[in-house]
């Protein structure tokens, strides 16, 4: 019986393993989303020539450091994105930086435990101390010879969030931004069912289940966001992303941020984009395993988002 259950065990650990790649450090990585060694923050060849992308990830916890994890990011996350490594925009050659932010921890032990989290936030966030963080790591690209024109803040999720939050706050710190399905509150659009409701109603809803304090947060970041007069982001956004899926148009009013909705067909993870059917994917040792996306919050993460791309490089190309 002993020896069923440990063979058993050994089968999980070696398809839980082959299943995916983690990304465990911050640092350029290629388009087959390895660690490119030979090039750090400390260390750029032709600098002058470079646009870089600072990709911030999303997380799970606003609060809780995750000090028992080695990992930051899935290579899943950064398949899409990475294809746009190696491609030159006036001669210039884009660069793809994955900053790690696992370990940092908000001051409130209690944001994201409902209730419990009582207002005036105690301290300093993690989405401030992530931006902080992103703003050590520009400085240092600038040092290092990179125009401040060909730094290009990216992120999804919480890391878009971030995005906004960094943008507004520090203008002209960066080229632009890039960003996709932002949201850093739970599900709102799923467990306050906004479709239904409608907006206010939802909203209001979240406020009553997850307490006035992160709702009130939540808030008066997007009224901080809503003072910039130019934020230049390019974001994308679902209708069926069930964390801010139908809570984004805040955005459309602010100037220079470019928002668009992803049309899909499809539901439940059938997705479709361009007639081509939407997969995350994962690349092991040349493999490429290929699933579903868990929900539209993924499909940032699947081979038919690079149909933006060309979007996306047009973005670029304007700014730098």
């Amino acid at each position: 019986m002993n020896k069923i259950i440990l063979i058993l065990t050994l089968l999980l650990t070696l398809t839980t393993s082959s299943f995916s790649e983690m990304i465990s450090k911050s640092g350029f990585y290629n388009k087959n989303m390895k660690l490119q060694k030979d090039q750090t923050k400390d260390n750029i060849d032709d600098p002058e020539n470079k646009i870089i992308l600072i990709y911030n990830t999303g997380q799970d916890y606003h609060d809780i450091p995750k000090s028992n994890l080695k990992d930051c990011a899935n290579t899943i996350d950064i398949s899409a994105l990475a294809t746009l490594v190696n491609t030159k925009i006036n001669n210039k050659e884009i660069m793809l930086y994955i900053l790690c932010t696992q370990k940092l921890a908000g001051d409130d032990e209690y944001l994201w435990n409902k209730k419990k989290f009582k207002e005036p936030y105690k301290g300093t966030t993690k989405l401030d101390k992530a931006a902080n963080l992103n703003l050590k790591l520009i400085d240092n690209f600038v040092k290092k010879g990179i125009p401040t024109n060909q730094i290009f803040l990216t992120g999804h999720s919480c890391g878009a969030w971030m995005t906004f939050m960094l943008m507004a706050k520090h203008p002209n710190k960066v080229a632009g931004g890039i960003v996709t399905m932002p949201g850093c509150y739970g599900m709102i659009t799923k467990n306050a069912k906004v479709k239904k409701v409608g907006i206010k109603k939802g909203l209001e809803k979240f406020k009553k289940e997850d307490g006035d304090g992160p709702a009130n947060l939540r808030q008066n970041q997007i009224n901080e966001i809503k003072k910039s007069k130019n934020l230049p982001i390019l974001v994308f956004t679902h209708p069926e992303d069930p964390f801010d899926g139908l809570l984004s148009d805040w955005m459309d009013d602010i100037p220079g941020v470019k928002r668009i909705i992803i049309e899909t067909k499809g539901k439940k993870g059938n997705y479709k984009l361009n007639k081509q059917k939407c997969r995350v994917h994962d690349r092991q040792d040349g493999k490429i395993t290929k699933l579903k996306p868990r929900s539209a919050h993924d499909l940032a993460f699947t081979d038919c988002f690079q149909f933006y791309n060309p979007t996306i490089l047009k973005y670029i190309e304007s700014r730098i």
